[in-house]
């Protein structure tokens, strides 16, 4: 196909919404039709020297999306589609890559730097590009500093792209000597040992490069190998942190931000590391922890406190910004959950000096530095000096001159309230009914104040509330509830709720509000469902929008119906309550049925699950709806491409079965030929697998022995499902995590089916698949990776299994390979839910054995 490239990249960034979407369209077109072709002209595009800036731009950008997406499933199907290429047209690519990293265009360069790592994430673990490596060296002889800086870029990003386990000590040996060769002006070569020893220095020596971009590169080499490489880093540390202090005091924001973000990424290392240390399955974490953070404490604690001086003036108005100060408050924070009560002592001498300063810096800086420890530490380290600290803080939050210590000083209570405040800590609380009363007339306040400063306070009091969640009948807000909703929906009304996202916090400050409360405030509750639906009515009554005013209300409807869910739990869940509430049903329904006329996947999720609450309510008087609301319950099954739509509305698929049961029969073809569709597709998002499978139970339980008819589709997927799930190796955490997800499904899906039969003439049906089902048992229990969670449903199977079909399933059980090892195993289990389900089982076997 013949195309300007060049043209249909600059029409793809034309300010004319016609011509873009063309260009958008010409180019889908191109990649569907012919993907080789496609991606050599991009790289053609981004080597040309002779292509304007913009269109090379672009050129790199397309590329990298071609190979990797955020989405595990979308990322695996990229990886394959690159691996399937034609070998030719892959080398051609990749020698066009890296003859972009010596372009005199930096944003050519820096693009290219980030597509070869990306290719070398799909290709080096598959032992493919081996020249890569070599190909860069080549370029480290090179003597301009450009051509230098690009390949240290390349090298940096290539450490985030490639796990080393994909690399063999060969290559690992060939990078670092890369990077050593590139940054050593003497270019000696060491042996493999002292290679990995030297690396540390000459990246060191990198920093103080004369070149900005070659010490931002450095350190961020230096970020990269802080996490890669943490257990290798103990030699270097002293150098390491006379550089980063010497950056963050006096070089650039971008190189300084770059050496913050060093402390921040050893932080996050130790915090992990500590973490496995404490949780009882992995008392020896595979890292040990080298504790360089408490170490570095009485140095890095007064260099961080320096950087929260350095505020820009409209910091708090840009939702996007980030500088030294932000970065310095943010690595303190980490340090704080790093090494606990140590850092208080350091930080407090600060905040005492600076706090009643008549420069708005010094103040914002000292509030900023308390806020910022307030996770970490103990609560019986930080309650006496919160307890001093509360009054001051609401006496700035009403009279501070500044803008911006207002802002940070909301957050800070926001803090406060968070980890200090709630039924779970063993302090005395900070929060009393003498002091409750002061806080709230200041938040109430402080919610009139500019758009960030009453962001703040709405954050403040959500956290307030969500301490009283466990509070019983009595909850110190509820006195003060009328005036708590009406200050947040004054809030929703103001004519500047779109800055600062305060339209948005106030509503979910109000939802925690009406989560929280108890039932003596049920009737204010009641008074505001008619409030929100009303809102939520006048939203539908605007015609002709624009694109802008569409996508605001559109925004509007999601947090109302978000609102109208929360209302529906509370009022629904209390028996005082509910049947009174009950009378808005038919109205709120017909609200919701036409909020899913307007297309717009965020609003079709909030309104989805509102309808699962308001079902979960109203329980089989809600088969009234389903005629009207079946067709949007498909189009949300049918939803592949928003696939958070499609998940939820299985959930509530699972909600309406609860709420109907045996009602729900006339809708079952539609939806089980929908969710059985679902699960043969490739295209769905593998997250939602597991809870359609566990969905498959929810309608038997619903529809007892009326699910024979799906026996045959539903069980052949459900044990080819089992079979996989119960051989697959986990490659790392979040596959064990997902394989565990899928497990559960499947068990619960079986769990479903066999108590829905329980006791119908019909239980035989399942008689062929009890074989089946404890291989699955057995192959579970052998692999040794199951989670708590999984051993629970297990374990429950297995005795289901006894209960529904008896003495049928009693010899089978006994030939089975490791049932018994299994139930004893969680009979002595610690985990209280785990014995609870075994002990059950326990019985049913019992009787199905000996019967």
């Amino acid at each position: 196909m013949s195309l300007d490239v060049t043209q249909v990249l600059l029409s793809a960034q034309s300010a004319d919404g016609a011509i873009r979407k063309h260009a958008e369209e010409s180019l889908k077109q191109f990649q569907e039709q012919n993907l080789p072709g496609f991606l050599l002209s991009l790289s053609s595009e981004l080597a040309n020297e002779e292509k304007p800036e913009e269109s090379r731009r672009l050129a790199g950008l397309i590329l990298k999306n071609a190979l990797d997406a955020k989405e595990q499933h979308r990322k695996n199907e990229l990886f394959q589609r690159w691996l399937a290429l034609d070998a030719g047209a892959k080398v051609q690519i990749k020698g066009l890559l890296l003859q972009t990293l010596t372009s005199p265009v930096a944003s050519a360069r820096s693009t290219a730097s980030q597509v070869i790592a990306k290719v070398a994430g799909i290709e080096i673990p598959q032992k493919q590009w081996p020249e890569l490596i070599a190909s860069l060296l080549s370029n480290i002889h090179q003597v301009q500093p450009n051509v230098k800086q690009a390949t240290l870029e390349t090298l940096g990003y290539l450490c985030e792209e490639v796990s080393p386990d994909a690399v063999d000590q060969d290559q690992v040996n060939k990078i670092l000597t890369a990077v050593v060769q590139g940054m050593n002006a003497s270019e000696v070569n060491f042996s493999n040992d002292m290679e990995r020893d030297y690396i540390m220095r000459v990246v060191c020596e990198a920093t103080q490069s004369p070149e900005v971009k070659i010490r931002q590169a450095a350190f961020e080499c230096l970020v990269a190998i802080s996490s890669t490489y943490y257990d290798k880093l103990a030699a270097y540390m002293q150098d390491i942190f006379n550089i980063t202090a010497k950056a963050v005091r006096g070089d650039e924001e971008s190189v300084a931000l770059q050496a913050i973000e060093f402390w921040s990424s050893i932080c996050d290392e130790e915090i992990d590391i500590l973490d496995e240390y404490s949780s009882e399955f992995t008392a020896d974490s595979d890292v040990p922890c080298f504790y360089f953070i408490k170490q570095a404490l009485p140095a890095l604690v007064p260099m961080l406190l320096e950087t929260l001086l350095k505020q820009e003036e409209d910091q708090d108005l840009d939702e996007g910004a980030w500088n030294l100060a932000m970065a310095g408050g943010t690595c303190l924070g980490l340090v704080a959950r790093t090494v606990g009560d140590d850092i208080v002592p350091l930080v407090m001498p600060f905040v005492q000096e600076n706090i009643t300063k008549s420069d708005w810096r010094q103040r914002e800086a000292a509030t900023y530095a308390f806020g910022s420890i307030l996770e970490g530490p103990s609560a019986d380290k930080l309650a006496p000096l919160v307890n001093v600290a509360l009054s001051f803080m609401l006496s700035a939050l009403m009279k501070d001159p500044s803008n911006h210590v207002k802002d940070t000083t909301a957050w800070t209570l926001g803090r406060i309230f968070e980890f200090l405040h709630g039924s779970a800590l063993e302090t005395a609380p900070i929060i009393t009914a003498e002091n409750c009363q002061q806080i709230l007339t200041v938040l109430l306040h402080s919610m009139k104040d500019v758009p960030n400063v009453a962001e703040k306070a709405c954050g403040a009091l959500y956290f307030l509330a969500q301490g009283y969640v466990d509070a019983g009948s009595a909850s110190p807000l509820s006195p003060f509830f009328q005036d708590i909703v009406q200050n947040l929906l004054m809030v929703t009304h103001r004519e500047d709720a779109g800055e600062s996202r305060l339209r948005t916090a106030a509503y979910e400050t109000l939802n925690e509000v009406v989560r929280c409360s108890t039932e003596e405030t049920a009737p204010i509750v009641m008074q505001l469902v008619p409030v929100i639906m009303m809102e939520l009515h006048q939203t539908l009554e605007t015609e002709k929008l624009s694109t802008d005013e569409r996508e605001k209300r559109s925004e509007l409807q999601g947090l109302l119906c978000g609102c109208l869910q929360v209302i529906i739990q509370k009022l629904g869940g209390m028996e005082s309550t509910k049947y009174s509430f009950l009378q808005y049903a038919d109205q709120m329904m017909d609200l919701f049925l036409r909020v899913f006329a307007c297309r717009n996947a965020t609003v079709h999720e909030e309104a989805m699950l509102a309808i699962g609450a308001l079902a979960y309510a109203a329980g089989p008087n809600f088969a009234k709806y389903m005629t009207q609301f079946y067709q949007y319950l498909e189009m949300g099954l049918q939803n592949f491409e928003e696939y958070q739509v499609c998940a939820i509305t299985v959930g509530v698929v699972g909600d309406l079965c609860r709420a109907l049961e045996d009602k729900i029969l006339p809708f079952c073809d539609g939806i089980m030929t929908q969710l059985l569709k679902d699960l043969s597709s490739n295209q769905l998002h593998r997250s939602v697998k597991p809870p359609i499978f566990s969905c498959f139970g929810d309608i038997a339980l619903a529809i007892g022995e009326n699910f024979e008819k799906y026996l045959i589709y539903a069980m052949p997927m459900l044990q080819s499902a089992a079979d996989l799930s119960a051989h697959t190796t986990a490659t790392d955490d979040e596959m064990l995590d997902y394989t565990n997800q899928l497990r559960n499904g499947i068990l619960e899906a079986y769990s479903g089916i066999l108590q829905g039969f329980k006791s119908s003439p019909k239980t035989q049906l399942l008689m062929p698949y009890a074989p089946h089902i404890l291989q699955f048992l057995d192959a579970l229990y052998n692999g040794k990776d199951m989670d708590d969670t999984v051993m629970k449903t297990a374990i429950g199977v297995l005795g289901d299994l006894a209960d529904t079909l008896g003495v049928h399933a009693g010899p089978l059980i006994n030939q089975s390979a490791s049932s018994k090892a299994f139930l004893e195993e969680c009979l002595a289990s610690d985990d209280p839910l785990v014995k609870e389900s075994a002990d059950w089982a326990s019985i049913a076997i019992t009787r199905a054995v000996s019967g």
